[in-house]
């Protein structure tokens, strides 16, 4: 009997990355999932890979509409929704204030801020009055760029860091009928794409960047894959588990905040 049996998630960007191990472990965990993701091709593939116990739903999570039409068929389908997973988002690749021209950071503010922020108040909108109905649960997900500098460029940072104050204010007006909580992962062995404004739809954070060279500048020196974070959802939208916990920030990032990205190990562990 898994921690989710007979929930209801809806769960956005789910059709690749930690996404997709998102859909992964709450089917393993007994919920029935439905998943609104962007791109054609990624919905073809999880109905391809999931076939009927998934139910995906092709849309953009920065569209109050598509939120809507997907909270809507969720509900169609399964009769309910217990948890909203607000997980799509793209990267900026580090596009810092210096090298990046006025013009593409002022393009680049709009898709990122829409997809990484907007799209969560969207969604829990759209979600709302069911997840009122159920006293289910929302869960963000951020990035230690929610809390640091250097993980990526000032708009990246700001949507991230906006997700946090996105979080905390929802979890105030939303109390006592909705838990609203976040996971805040450290990089991933996962390719996340950049943005289309900047030129970056098609290359991936891992395309230049050597993963063995990431797993060393992390404390914990290893990256995670990403079913190692999904624990921390499984968790926070487990009604057994996790009543208390509301306005919370899980911060998965591999001990990130005990020394930062830049500063060198000491002690007996160099290598």
């Amino acid at each position: 009997m898994g921690w989710l049996q007979g929930e209801v998630a809806l769960i956005t960007g789910g059709g690749s990355g930690l996404g997709w191990a998102l859909v992964e472990r709450f089917i393993e965990e007994g919920a029935q999932v439905a998943v609104l993701q962007r791109s054609k091709a990624k919905v073809d593939a999880l109905n391809e890979h999931f076939g009927g116990k998934v139910l995906a739903i092709e849309g953009d999570v920065a569209s109050y509409a598509d939120n809507v039409r997907a909270v809507n068929a969720t509900v169609e389908r399964f009769g309910k929704l217990d948890c909203f997973v607000g997980n799509a988002g793209i990267w900026d690749h580090y596009a810092d204030i210096v090298n990046t021209s006025g013009e593409q950071l002022e393009k680049a503010f709009d898709e990122i801020m829409g997809i990484n922020t907007k799209s969560l108040i969207l969604g829990a909108k759209a979600a709302l009055d069911e997840l009122v109905k159920s006293e289910g649960s929302i869960i963000f997900t951020l990035s230690n760029s929610a809390l640091y500098s250097a993980g990526g460029g000032p708009v990246y940072t700001a949507s991230k860091h906006a997700g946090v104050g996105v979080m905390k204010e929802l979890a105030y007006e939303l109390a006592p009928k909705v838990r609203v909580n976040a996971v805040a992962p450290s990089g991933m062995n996962v390719n996340i794409k950049g943005a289309a404004s900047l030129g970056q739809e098609n290359v991936g954070l891992l395309d230049a960047r050597d993963p063995e060279k990431i797993a060393r500048g992390m404390p914990l020196n290893f990256l995670p894959e990403p079913e190692e974070m999904t624990g921390s959802y499984v968790l926070l939208a487990s009604r057994q588990n996790n009543r208390p916990l509301t306005g919370v920030l899980i911060n998965a990032e591999c001990g990130l905040g005990i020394r930062g990205l830049r500063q060198p190990r000491a002690g007996f562990f160099d290598e």
